[in-house]
C-alpha cells in the first residue's frame, strides 16, 4: 500500500508471458460480471459500499483522534453482531517520529471450535497526512481512507455477516488491524504497527491458520489485482488457489495473472510468523504513485469507491473460504 520498494520486475514478467496469454484466453470465453454457479453465498457490493460510506462519516480514523475511537466502537459491535466471540486488543505503541500511539486490533472469531482456519485481515486506520496530495498545502491533512483502508474493513465486516447467515465448514478469524499507514519510506518496520504487536500477541497461542489473506485497497474504480510479488515468494500455492478461485467465479479480468509490484504490508508481518499469507492489492504502474488516484492524498474519498470492485474481491474471497 505504501511505495516502500515497488519494484516491478520484468524478468518475471516475461517469464510468465505464456501463463498472462492463457489468462487472457480464459478471460475471452468468460462474463467479469457472472459469478460461479457454485457460489454458496451471494456477496453484496453495495453492503460493502455501504460499510466503507458508514467508515468514512466517521471522518478520517488517525489514532488518537475522535473518529478513530468511534469508529472503533463501530467495528466492534459489527463484529459482535456477527462473530461467535470477539477479540478486542489494545496496546500503546511508538512511531518512527516517537509518537505514542493507543491503538485497538479487533479479532471476530467465526466457528471457534474448527481446528481448520483461515486469517482474514485489513488495516482500518488512516494516514495522518496526504504526503502525495498534488496541492502541498493539503499535504498535512489526514487522508479519509476511503478505499487506504475502509475498502478492506467494508469487505471482511460484509463477509461477517453472510458467515453468520450461512455457515462455512472452516474457522474463520477476522483480524482488524490498527497502526498500519504511519510510517516512512525509510524505514520499513515504521509499517504495519499493529500487525506487528498482534504476531508478538496473537489472541490465540501457538496461533497456526492454514493460510491469511489481507486486503488493501480493493474497491477503487478501475482496480485490476495482480499477484504481489512477495506473495508469490511466501505463499505462491495461496496465490495460485486464490486467482483460480477469481478466474472459475468470471473475474479474471479483475485478478491479473502476471506479477505486479513488491510491497511492505501487513502480510509481511504475518508470513514471518511462519503463516502463509497474500496481499490482495490494486497496484497500477502506469500511474505517477503505483497506486490508484486518490493514494496518501485528501482525495481518498467515497467518490473513489465502485461497488462492482467491492463485488469481484468480496466474492471471490468468499468463494474461497466456502471450498473449505
Amino acid at each position: 500500500m505504501r511505495l516502500k520498494f515497488f519494484v516491478y520486475l520484468s524478468l518475471a514478467i516475461i517469464a510468465l508471458v505464456s501463463c498472462k496469454a492463457q489468462k487472457q484466453a480464459s478471460d475471452s470465453s468468460s462474463s467479469s460480471d457472472s459469478v460461479a454457479a457454485t457460489a454458496v453465498v451471494d456477496f453484496d457490493g453495495n453492503n460493502a459500499y455501504n460499510l466503507v460510506k458508514a467508515q468514512c462519516d466517521f471522518g478520517p480514523r488517525v489514532p488518537g483522534t475522535p473518529a478513530h475511537s468511534k469508529c472503533a466502537q463501530w467495528m466492534e459491535q459489527q463484529l459482535r453482531d456477527y462473530c461467535d466471540s470477539v477479540i478486542v486488543q489494545e496496546a500503546q505503541v511508538t512511531t518512527f517520529d516517537n509518537t505514542k500511539l493507543n491503538i485497538k486490533n479487533l479479532v471476530g472469531i467465526v466457528n471457534p471450535e474448527s481446528t481448520n482456519r483461515i486469517l482474514l485481515l485489513a488495516h482500518w486506520d488512516c494516514r495522518p497526512w496526504a504526503d502525495h496530495d498534488p496541492d502541498p498545502a493539503k499535504q498535512r491533512q489526514p487522508v479519509m481512507g476511503a478505499n487506504d483502508a475502509a475498502s478492506g474493513v467494508a469487505v471482511l465486516l460484509e463477509l461477517a455477516r453472510l458467515m453468520k447467515e450461512k455457515r462455512p465448514n472452516a474457522g474463520v478469524d477476522i483480524l482488524l488491524v490498527d497502526a498500519e499507514d504511519w510510517g516512512t519510506n525509510d524505514v520499513e518496520e515504521s509499517w504495519a504497527l499493529g500487525t506487528q504487536y498482534w504476531a508478538k500477541n496473537p489472541h490465540v497461542a501457538g496461533y497456526s491458520p492454514q493460510f491469511g489473506i489481507l486486503l488493501d485497497m480493493v474497491g477503487a474504480k478501475g482496480a485490476k489485482f495482480t499477484k504481489e510479488i512477495m506473495s508469490i515468494e511466501y505463499a505462491s500455492s495461496v496465490v495460485n488457489e486464490v486467482w483460480r478461485v477469481a478466474q472459475d467465479s468470471g473475474y479474471g479480468s479483475y485478478f491479473d495473472n502476471t506479477p505486479g509490484g513488491a510491497i511492505t504490508d501487513d502480510h509481511i508481518v504475518v508470513n514471518r510468523m511462519g503463516i502463509k499469507c497474500i496481499d490482495i492489492i490494486d497496484m497500477r504502474p502506469d500511474s505517477d504513485t503505483g497506486f490508484f488516484d486518490g493514494w496518501h492524498t485528501t482525495g481518498d474519498t467515497l467518490d473513489k469507491i465502485d461497488a462492482t470492485i467491492l463485488k469481484v474481491v468480496g466474492q471471490t474471497v468468499a468463494n474461497v473460504i466456502y471450498s473449505y
